[in-house]
């Protein structure tokens, strides 16, 4: 991803866009075969050479063609004819771009893997779900990983989407109306450099595109963000159901030499506020004056080669944490038995109304049975069936087998099934 961004592979791409629309233009008769030939054999940069050039002309575009005609010679005087300066810089973007989008693709296939293999080993695993952090219904932690694998499944799918957006180049000359270039060199080029053509430009590609590449960046970050709040969570030394891979000689504190800390998932959870602030920035580039002015252009050399390489480096880091996740069943086993059972209240509930009970009495019968687990030290099921109004309609036989996780996980498999993790 770095060499993706580098000023060397820049000006690679800008002299082959370069290249290709002179032997377009010849392939038209409009220049000459033997040009178009020298150019592809004869024409270079030095990086060094366009970086001095630009220090007099303070343009970047002209110091690499200035650079580019002394390694050609006569011929170079076709090279950027009909085009303007935006032509090379938003289709080399483009082209950029859709690497870039590639290499992340990969990223989010690789961990979304690891996602789902270590959802199948915990497939069963019984642990304890919370809703606004209090204990709620059992799941399995599978159910948890398998979330996040159909979570990132979306992302993938969003990824390709909008790479098919932003793989869009122009060669439509000052103002998008072709008038010193014809259409079909714009085809030709953007077509050997696996891009399509814009139906219409101005000066520039619009930038709605590269927002919604960046606020397709700042989502997938915002997944990131949120598995790695969740791994911290049940990280807390009160919870301790995962833990971050911890090596041989590694320090989680400068004071405290007991310290064991979610660092990977802090460092994540940080980054993902850098990109989503590059999606406001991006949405800000969109509103240009008339055919193009370059407010856009300064920021973008920033969000984007940053935004892509710090979401190539978070895509890894969260794979190298789900692979290394250490993951505590037993701890899992105490955290689901601390309130008694109290999370097969609905199961009773149910029950109740089925057998005829209206909601409300039913609700008010469970819920005393509730209280009483919390207060003392009976378990839900033997103060359920201590209360009257339960047990007129439900059976303490009954009230045992409600009372049982199988009734939670009995769709599991077939949720297994739907996500493909079979």
């Amino acid at each position: 991803m770095r060499q993706l961004w580098s000023e060397e592979r820049k000006f690679e791409i800008w002299l082959e866009i370069e290249t290709l629309a002179c032997e377009a233009m010849a392939e038209l008769g409009q220049i000459p075969k033997e040009d178009a030939r020298q150019i592809r054999e004869r024409a270079k940069f030095s990086v060094a050479e366009i970086l001095e050039i630009e220090r007099r002309t303070n343009h970047d575009v002209i110091a690499f063609l200035e650079n580019v005609a002394a390694s050609v010679g006569p011929a170079a005087r076709w090279i950027h004819q009909g085009l303007t300066s935006s032509d090379i810089l938003d289709t080399t973007l483009a082209v950029q771009l859709t690497q870039a989008a590639g290499i992340l693709a990969d990223d989010l296939k690789q961990v979304r893997a690891a996602v789902g293999e270590k959802a199948r080993r915990f497939k069963m695993t019984p642990m304890i779900g919370r809703s606004h952090g209090i204990h709620a219904e059992p799941i399995t932690f599978g159910l948890k990983l398998a979330l996040m694998y159909d979570e990132l499944g979306r992302a993938e799918e969003r990824l390709a989407q909008t790479t098919e957006r932003i793989r869009v180049g122009k060669l439509s000359g000052a103002v998008g109306t072709h008038a010193h270039l014809d259409p079909e060199i714009e085809r030709s080029v953007c077509e050997k450099l696996g891009l399509k053509a814009a139906t219409l430009s101005t000066q520039i590609i619009q930038r709605d595109r590269h927002a919604e590449f960046c606020t397709t960046l700042a989502l997938i970050a915002s997944t990131i963000d949120r598995w790695a709040t969740e791994f911290r969570h049940l990280q807390r030394t009160e919870v301790l159901e995962v833990e971050e891979f911890f090596s041989e000689g590694q320090k989680g504190s400068s004071a405290m030499p007991h310290k064991r800390n979610p660092i990977t998932g802090e460092r994540l959870s940080g980054l993902a506020r850098v990109i989503r602030g590059h999606a406001v920035t991006a949405m800000e580039n969109v509103a240009l004056w008339h055919e193009r002015d370059i407010s856009h252009s300064s920021a973008e050399r920033i969000i984007l080669p940053d935004g892509c390489t710090l979401l190539d480096y978070m895509l890894v880091k969260l794979r190298e944490l789900v692979e290394g996740l250490q993951v505590y069943p037993d701890r899992m086993a105490e955290n689901l038995a601390l309130t008694k059972g109290l999370y097969f209240s609905q199961s009773v509930l149910l029950a109740l109304t089925r057998a005829g009970a209206e909601r409300k009495t039913a609700y008010e019968a469970v819920q005393r049975a509730a209280m009483r687990t919390w207060k003392g030290d009976k378990p839900f099921a033997e103060n359920a069936k201590a209360e009257p109004e339960i047990t007129a309609l439900v059976p303490a036989s009954e009230i045992d087998a409600l009372c049982s996780l199988d009734v939670h996980f009995r769709h599991v498999d077939a949720t297994f099934r739907a996500l493909g993790l079979e």
